[in-house]
């Protein structure tokens, strides 16, 4: 098993609060990364084979459970094995999709997506973007991975400042991560989304968790210590990685990857199990 880091104080606060009051409870989760292992082709990306059964285990027992994801909701949902899962909610596309009960919301694109999708190949091709880079295309955003590259790192930073000026001329945003940069819609962040998904439900949690491992999850961070500041208890959990150190300085809790989400899981409601 995963032995968590040390949890803070504040976290400890929080993780008494779920134990003592989780049905009333928020429990939130990235997928990539948190949920599943980050591998080198996005389409071949599965959860840890634990996280369903674990997720499952929560859902009866807390008052909501969302995975709040830059990906597709229905394909979150798809390579998550989720879709069984009573009570779930995935909020996909930084929030602007929402899956529940399998019923999937999905609103129509900006129009800058369609114009940065086809300029984006030239953009790359000019920029001298080494073939290995690949471009994702999620519908409401196009991500662009260079971690098949010989030298990932510096593949991302020469493609930084070019993808920012494209990203300004169809009137998006890029959203940095994992050797990839996400060109998406102004508006939405993780944070918003959970902030948004908590105030929809109508009631005061108990506490709020959230679990993530890349900088996209940094605005539920915030989301959550803004709870915090407003009297609601919280837990900051980062699945750690050697590409982002980020989250972990930020985290109330640490643990190794999906893996060490999982066997958290397994623990949160019955710590002695």
């Amino acid at each position: 098993m995963n032995t968590p880091r040390s949890v803070t104080a504040a976290g400890a606060d929080g993780l008494d609060a779920i134990r003592k009051s989780p049905s009333e409870a928020v429990l939130g989760f990235d997928f990539d990364g948190t949920l599943a292992p980050i591998v080198a082709d996005p389409a071949a990306a599965r959860a840890h084979p634990g996280a369903a059964s674990a997720l499952a285990r929560l859902a009866p027992r807390v008052g909501a459970l969302v995975i709040v994801t830059g990906r597709p909701a229905a394909v979150a949902v798809e390579y998550g094995g989720l879709d069984g899962i009573d009570g779930l909610v995935v909020l996909g596309q930084y929030g602007l999709e929402r899956w529940e009960s399998g019923v999937l919301t999905v609103p129509e694109p900006p129009p800058g997506v369609a114009e940065a999708r086809a300029k984006l190949p030239g953009v790359l091709e000019a920029a001298g973007a080494p073939p290995e880079t690949f471009i994702e295309d999620k519908g409401q955003a196009l991500a662009v991975h260079t971690r098949r590259c010989a030298e990932p790192e510096v593949a991302l930073e020469r493609l930084r400042s070019i993808l920012a000026a494209l990203a300004e001329r169809t009137g998006l945003t890029v959203e940095p991560g994992r050797l990839v940069l996400e060109l998406r819609p102004h508006g939405m962040d993780k944070g918003v989304a959970l902030r948004s998904f908590i105030a929809d439900r109508g009631t005061r949690p108990s506490a709020v968790l959230f679990a993530g491992d890349d900088l996209g999850d940094l605005a539920a961070f915030d989301a959550v210590d803004s709870l915090r500041a407003e009297g609601v208890p919280g837990v900051l959990v980062c699945s750690v990685s050697a590409e982002v150190t980020a989250l972990a300085e930020r985290a109330d809790l640490v643990v190794d990857g999906p893996a060490g989400v999982v066997d958290f899981l397994g623990t949160l409601l019955d710590p002695a199990s």
